[in-house]
């Protein structure tokens, strides 16, 4: 899957996806303080399932006409996954 994982996201979530081979472009390495508009454009443009800790991103994919995909990551939810991954 190809993913887009906004600044916010853990960085350890982003190198675990990666390490599963799905295709994941961080704002935190390419678009540092990218505005939320620009990124949810670019998660529309390039079809990416935008990944965010960010709640008012819902409230900004109105004006699509075809609503990108958000996928809303609890922050404790990557400690969990981390403690599960390495038992």
């Amino acid at each position: 899957m190809d993913f887009l994982a906004d600044e916010c996201c853990d960085r350890g979530l982003v190198e675990r996806l990666r390490q599963s081979g799905h295709d994941v472009v961080y704002v935190f390495e390419s678009r540092r303080g990218a505005a939320d508009d620009d990124i949810l454009a670019m998660a529309f443009d390039q079809r990416r399932i935008l990944i965010t800790e960010d709640k008012d991103f819902g409230e900004q994919t109105i004006p699509f006409q075809v609503l990108p995909l958000l996928f809303f990551v609890c922050p404790d939810s990557c400690d969990l996954y981390s403690k599960s991954s390495t038992e």
